[in-house]
């Protein structure tokens, strides 16, 4: 038997979010360089969230693009016979740009290492950063974020489980325990 905790609600995710829109806006003098690209799915979302709160504090808008990471992934012969395969687009040249990656989770490390080879693909950026919605640990590459909303501490078996808006009906991050 698994059990549901709401660990973020609309409110915490919106302020979490803009947090780090500041943070991003802060830490760098040059925002017309920078652009976001968000990981399939929720991040994608995020990215555009994000992207918004930077064109609010700063009065500049960023690119935003979103990628699939599906084909790139380590594990992808085993998440199903036929992935899941959704469309990429970076309507941008990332050569030369600040890219920031963005996700909802960060556990392993696995997505991120996919994302950077895809990101590669599109061209030589001067910098890639990684935003994340929720940080839970258990890392098996040395991959951390730049720009983090929460910290959930997690056992391995355990679940979070971001849901947004724009895809999902509703903002909230749930932690699902056996």
């Amino acid at each position: 038997m698994s059990t549901r905790k709401t660990i973020c609600d609309t409110e915490e995710i919106e302020i979490m979010i803009d947090r780090m829109g500041r943070e991003i806006t802060e830490s760098r003098r040059d925002i017309e360089n920078l652009a976001l690209v968000g990981i399939h799915t929720r991040g994608v979302y995020l990215a555009r969230r994000l992207g918004e709160k930077i064109k609010k504090i700063s009065s500049i808008q960023v690119p935003t693009g979103d990628m699939d990471i599906n084909l790139y992934r380590d594990d992808w012969t085993g998440i199903g016979h036929q992935p899941e395969v959704r469309s990429t687009r970076i309507d941008f040249n990332v050569s030369r740009k600040q890219i920031i990656l963005t996700d909802d989770v960060l556990y392993t490390g696995r997505t991120i290492r996919a994302a950077l080879d895809a990101i590669i693909d599109f061209g030589r950026p001067l910098r890639i950063e990684l935003a994340v919605l929720i940080d839970r640990n258990h890392r098996e590459l040395p991959i951390q974020a730049d720009y983090t909303g929460k910290f959930v501490e997690t056992r391995r078996e355990d679940v979070v489980n971001v849901l947004l808006a724009e895809y999902d009906g509703i903002d909230r991050v749930d932690l699902l325990t056996k």
